[in-house]
């Protein structure tokens, strides 16, 4: 069957079980309200209790609670709030109807040093923490105020502070998120609960760095999910919520500078948000953008190891081999210039048709603009039949240090455009229209969504040079951690060559079609109320592409070295990974990209179809997906949800298998197809017992999959000639599927903070990696995504959040914000290329130790917060053999926050990122082996930000 017929199948059932739910015939009737703070802003997490019926509910992320079945008469509610003055409302329940009722809360002061504190973050992280308290399952929560006291420009950064979760860095900005361990393309990321697709053209990894932080209201991390949770969450599920109309009018605005050290250049950046709601209360509305103008830069050292060395001693067909240790056969040095241009906005709508029926609308749109020119001195090794006796030097450490290599300049640039300003431009969007409704009928809540989700690149005319030297003698840097080649000779521009220009187009996209429907009721098997029974489906269709041209270009004019273009230089003493590193002359950006390449009078093109072919693929994926699960009072303290969910998957992919001929050379290529679909099981349950009114239990039993990444699905061959390695996928790849334990405790202060502390184990199956071997027919490495066996992860995870109000004098102004995550993950049923298993392998991205702390201070003039970030090194990829292996060095992270509060409207703000100037390291093999160091300097900022309710 179909999966659209599924869905239809799958509607008509839930109409044949409401038609008779709706029209039963009442002798009771409901209550909805809305809470709010003494601001006027929504309350979410808030208890909620009709006192006489021992029934109890909380209110959602709109501060908005129902009880349906209230027996006819006059009630009294209660509502609790950590931090906020419990507060009781009479009301009367008439049979049939559905009576509303708004409360206001007034939140705690806490008095400070004589200093009565009423707005410095308080009250938000009582909304966080409250929320989180009166989950089912397991979840943290930020709130968009705890965003804004760090200075987290992107989302990414933001999510790097809740326990168990690590970010992965480019270009100094957390992009792709680890949770508990698990890779970035294991996890969920949603926005308002719709699937955020992929911008990048082989993964489902989400770019975190695409969404500015001041443009969420509300981050829920799920770490157990459940079944009205989409599966495919290994690790957990982050949803991203964006902000919802107010009860009142609203409006809020920032404007801040700032410097990056490396490149000296400004940074600007600025938001508002402006919403108000209907005299009647029926029509709200949120506006809200979102503009970052950031110019920086990053210095970047890479190598590549070797621990073998052959060379020529008269018999090209038989090569002497020496037994030296590992040395850089390879080493890059690069200079990036960067400039990110980041947007966004949002508009989102509600409409109250009356007190039971509501419609939203939601959307969001983000729009980055990378303006990059790369800039590398290479240089590597001869190959071992070009390396005679007398090119090389030994010493009596088996030390490789001298050796001959090539040089290579090059530049990766793009025209002259507008946009473009030669360099290549990488245009990142992302964009999510959702329409959905929220429905009382009788004692029936209905839930529904449809949404439209799209995320492209797009890399127009990406251009790139390169000029090649004649071999030359370098001596070998023994520096294992600073990688180097020194030149015995210096090189001029004269002395590299004109190799190639090419121009390079690359499109990639995702498109997500999704709709869900929830249904609930109350059904109270055990007497203590509090009890639902709730069902649904969802419908998910996705397709991705991804689409690549390259063309080489020879000019007809005279272009021998270097030295006949346009030059830079990069000599600067002050290059962060170290001044021995020089990155030297290049043909500058400006003359690659205002070079006609259409101009058939000065260059001839050669399309290069072996070389992109491989990579274009098209991949459709349809999910859908029915679950029914009850939420159960066991008793006063302890209750139970369990559910069941059941997702089919159905997978068409397209590759291209590119051919080559005896000489290496492009003969034609294959189109190939594939489908495939497999159906999961998954059946979850969640135990939560409150110790008291502000300790609580949690137990967890889930299930979860994650799917393989789409360029693993899609059925190609790709050869890359020059470094001898074919690359295919996998069509019969299944999920990895997980089986997950949890166990927490959470402890709530009055004064509003947490102490919590718990274990997870997970026990996963069919993990990918990638396995190599040895091509039979070419000889080359062939890479190829399999299945592993199992693998085990097991965690334990603390988080200290509290003002140190109990301590005397200036201490009492000090707030503490601590979390740490242990992981020990291992992998089995990985072979290595000799056919063996290996043995005690970690599983790749799994962290071992992750910490946050901030200590801050709270004034009724003054805030500051200092924040630090680690996480421990850990396996990121796994190579042929243990030497292959490539691992993601430990990182610290220190920042600096401070504003000082004008009036209650204005705010003047300063922020200071990386303080210690954190490299992205990678190592190969051992920690002394650097693969990568890539260092960004410092980022100031300072602004002013306008808040009026």
């Amino acid at each position: 069957m179909r999966p659209e017929n599924y869905l239809k199948l799958l509607f008509v059932t839930l109409l044949v079980i409401l038609l008779p739910l709706c029209t039963h015939a009442q002798e009771s009737g409901n209550i909805k309200g809305v809470i709010t703070d003494d601001t006027g802003l929504y309350v979410p997490g808030a208890t909620v209790l009709i006192e006489d019926m021992n029934k109890g509910t909380v209110t959602d992320l709109d501060g908005e609670f129902v009880f349906v079945d209230v027996s006819e008469g006059a009630h009294t509610l209660s509502v609790q709030y950590l931090g906020y003055l419990t507060i009781s409302r009479e009301i009367n329940v008439i049979a049939g109807k559905t009576v509303s009722l708004e409360i206001s809360l007034t939140e705690q002061n806490t008095e400070l040093d004589e200093v009565v504190l009423t707005g410095y973050g308080f009250g938000s992280q009582a909304k966080a923490l409250n929320t989180q308290k009166n989950r089912q399952n397991i979840t943290n929560i930020i709130s968009a105020d705890q965003m804004g006291k760090f200075p987290d420009a992107n989302i990414g950064d933001a999510v790097k502070r809740v326990p168990g979760i690590t970010m992965q860095v480019d270009q100094g900005e957390a992009r792709n998120i680890v949770v508990r361990g698990l890779a970035p393309q294991l996890n969920s990321v949603t926005l308002n609960g719709s699937r955020i697709p992929s911008a990048e053209g082989t993964n489902r990894n989400v770019q975190m760095d695409l969404i500015p932080s001041d443009m969420i209201q509300t981050v829920e991390v799920s770490k157990a999910v459940t079944p009205d949770m989409d599966a495919d969450a290994l690790g957990g599920s982050v949803n991203l919520v964006t902000r919802s109309a107010p009860g009142s009018f609203r409006l809020s605005a920032t404007a801040g500078s700032g410097v990056n050290t490396i490149t000296g250049k400004r940074i600007l950046n600025g938001s508002f948000l402006l919403g108000d709601r209907s005299r009647n209360k029926k029509f709200g509305w949120m506006l809200s953008a979102s503009l970052n103008d950031n110019d920086f830069g990053s210095d970047n050292v890479e190598a590549e190891w070797s621990d073998s060395f052959k060379y020529n001693n008269g018999d090209q067909d038989n090569l002497q081999s020496v037994d030296v240790n590992p040395y850089a056969s390879k080493v890059e040095i690069r200079k990036y210039l960067v400039q990110r241009v980041r947007r966004s906005v949002s508009a989102n709508f509600e409409y109250n048709f009356d007190i039971d029926n509501t419609v939203y609308f939601k959307s969001m749109y983000n729009w980055r603009d990378d303006r990059e020119n790369r800039y590398t001195t290479a240089t590597e090794i001869l190959d071992g039949e070009d390396i005679v006796p007398g090119d090389f030097t030994v010493d009596a450490d088996d030390n490789l240090i001298r050796f001959p290599v090539e040089g290579e300049k090059s530049l990766k640039g793009g025209v002259d455009s507008r946009r473009g300003k030669s360099r290549r431009l990488e245009e990142q969007r992302m964009q999510n229209y959702t329409l959905g409704g929220n429905h009382l009928m009788g004692i029936v809540k209905l839930d529904w969504m449809t949404a439209y989700s799209e995320a492209r690149e797009r890399k127009p005319q990406e251009r790139g040079y390169a000029f090649v030297s004649e071999p030359y003698a370098v001596d070998n840097g023994l520096n294992t951690r600073k990688p180097i080649h020194r030149a015995i000779s210096v090189l001029s521009p004269s002395d590299y060559e004109f190799d190639t220009f090419e121009e390079k187009t690359s499109k990639a996209g995702e498109e997500d079609i999704n709709a869900f429907v929830h249904v609930e009721i109350p059904a109270d098997f055990f007497g203590y109320g509090n009890s639902i029974v709730k069902f649904g489906a969802r419908g998910r269709f996705k397709n991705k592409s991804n689409n690549i041209h390259l063309a080489e270009y020879s000019p007809l004019y005279d272009l021998e070295t270097m030295a006949d273009t346009d030059l830079i230089y990069y000599n600067d003493d002050n290059y962060l990974a170290g001044k021995q590193y020089v990155p030297g002359a290049f043909t500058a950006a400006s003359y690659l990209g205002t070079l006609r390449f259409s101009d058939e009078s000065r260059f001839e093109q050669e399309d290069m179809p072996g070389d992109y072919l491989g990579e274009n693929f098209k991949v459709k994926e349809n999910v859908v997906a029915g679950y029914v699960m009850s939420n159960q009072k066991l008793t006063n303290r302890l209750s139970l949800l369990a559910g069941i969910r059941v997702e089919s998957t159905w997978v068409e992919s397209e590759g291209n298998e590119v051919i080559l001929d005896e000489e290496g050379d492009f003969a034609g290529s294959n189109i190939l197809e594939d489908k495939h679909q497999y159906t999961n099981v998954l059946p979850g349950l969640h135990f939560k017992y409150d110790l008291d009114d502000n300790t609580v239990l949690r137990l967890a039993w889930t299930n979860t999959l994650a799917r393989p990444n789409y360029i693993d699905l899609a059925p190609y061959e790709r050869i890359v000639r020059e470094d001898r390695e074919i690359f295919t996928g996998n069509p019969d790849l299944n999920p990895t599927t997980s089986m997950n334990f949890d166990l927490m405790a959470e402890h709530y202060f009055r004064s509003v903070g947490i102490i919590s502390g718990g274990v997870f184990y997970k026990d996963l199956k069919d993990f990918i990696y990638t396995f190599v071997t040895e091509d039979e027919t070419t000889g080359y490495k062939r890479f190829q995504p399999f299945n592993g066996d199992k693998a085990h992860i097991f965690g334990l995870e603390a988080s200290f959040q509290r003002q140190l109000d109990f301590l005397p004098g200036f201490a009492r102004n000090l707030g503490v914000y601590v979390n740490y995550t242990y992981l020990k993950a291992n992998a089995k049923g990985v072979t290595n290329e000799d056919g063996d298993e290996r043995g005690n392998l970690d599983l790749p991205g799994s962290a071992p130790h992750m910490f946050n702390g901030s200590l801050s201070y709270s004034g009724k003039k003054i805030g500051a917060r200092i924040s630090a970030n680690y996480s421990g090194a850990y396996l990121n990829e796994l190579g042929s053999d243990s030497f292959e292996d490539r691992y993601y060095d430990q990182q610290f992270f220190l920042d600096f926050n401070a504003s000082f509060t004008v009036n209650k409207n204005l705010r003047i703000y300063a922020d200071v990122n990386n303080i210690t100037n954190q490299p992205l390291r990678f190592y190969q093999g051992v920690k002394n082996r650097t693969m990568q160091m890539e260092y960004y300097g410092r980022r100031i900022t300072f602004g002013v930000k306008y808040d009026l309710f």
